[in-house]
């Protein structure tokens, strides 16, 4: 009762009521609900740290930003969950504040498709020299299995792509990347294709910002190539998957297409089943299934690699673990 008293207490001031509203329909930053709602930088930062202390909203970090959104879990996620229900949709006020939200929406996808345009000249040279993406999705699609699947990461989202390919088989998803630019582009996807249980976030695949056994299923889609230490990235997923989670990798078979390292900043030129197979299981993870897409002309072109493993039961690990000393 303490909990639902302090949140209504803080939803009882014109100004948060306001601030909440906007943040069923977006998640915004410190800027972009100053925008809105017309009032200086420290005033809308009280007003949200009230509401953050009153866990009706959450911040995420997002590199120099700050995204605030209302909660998906915990005290406050059934109050917030009803905010937009409850607010009368013929205020003259709310009418304003959701047209300069639209204003804001604007021009953040405005940012994000010309960020795009200048990426998309470097990812269609790529994509030529591979299997369609069709083609690579479908197998990602088959290599995971049917599902369904509670949580969804996706490592690297990039445009968010792979996060819709697997919406109608999870309930939630999560994208991350360390790329600002990129997370602005992803947003902007997701919610052209109505995904309103997605949301990306800033972080580092060497480190994610997630707690053990959370994640029903992970997705690496073309990310490993770009990486220092790929095992690092593997443990890390390995490390959030539920018991019996599965991780689904996609990535180059070995080449020899230096270009990529000079001019696309690739790391690795392609990965072997051994290398990948070693990661997966030093992690803690049983390598289950595995797919090569070639092209039909193989000179100088790329095939894609699928590979999807499952974490181990830690029943199942010691059952072979007391297997191989019997034999021993």
């Amino acid at each position: 009762m303490d909990n639902l008293v302090g949140q209504l207490k803080a939803l009882a001031e014109p100004t948060r009521l306001r601030v909440a509203y906007l943040l069923a329909h977006d998640e915004l930053t410190v800027s972009e609900l100053v925008q809105v709602l017309g009032q200086s930088q420290p005033r809308v930062s009280r007003h949200l740290k009230l509401l953050s202390d009153a866990q009706l909203v959450e911040r995420q970090p997002e590199g120099a930003f700050v995204f605030y959104r209302l909660v998906s879990e915990g005290p406050g996620h059934r109050v917030a969950a009803v905010i937009g229900e409850l607010m009368p949709s013929d205020d003259a006020i709310l009418k304003r504040d959701l047209d300069r939200l639209g204003s804001v929406k604007a021009a953040r996808a405005a940012a994000a498709e010309a960020y795009f345009q200048r990426a998309e000249e470097d990812w269609g040279k790529i994509r030529a020299l591979h299997l369609s993406e069709d083609e690579v999705e479908a197998a990602m699609r088959d290599a995971a299995g049917a599902g369904p699947f509670g949580l969804m990461i996706d490592v690297g989202v990039g445009t968010g792509r792979i996060m819709e390919v697997f919406a109608d088989r999870v309930t939630d998803s999560i994208g991350i990347d360390v790329n600002h630019a990129m997370l602005k582009v992803a947003r902007l996807n997701l919610e052209k294709a109505g995904m309103t249980a997605a949301s990306v976030r800033k972080a580092d695949v060497s480190a994610l910002p997630f707690e053990d056994d959370v994640a029903d299923l992970v997705t690496v889609h073309q990310v490993l190539h770009y990486l220092d230490d790929p095992a690092i990235a593997i443990a890390e997923c390995a490390r959030v998957l539920k018991p019996s989670g599965v991780l689904l990798i996609a990535d180059f078979a070995p080449h020899q297409l230096e270009f990529l390292k000079t001019d696309h900043a690739h790391r690795r030129l392609g990965f072997s089943d051994e290398e990948i197979t070693d990661w997966v299981e030093t992690a803690g993870l049983e390598l289950r299934r595995r797919a090569a897409l070639h092209p039909e002309e193989p000179e100088n072109r790329l095939t894609v690699k699928i590979w999807s493993a499952r974490r181990v039961p830690v029943r199942a690990n010691l059952s072979k673990s007391n297997a191989r000393s019997q034999s021993a």
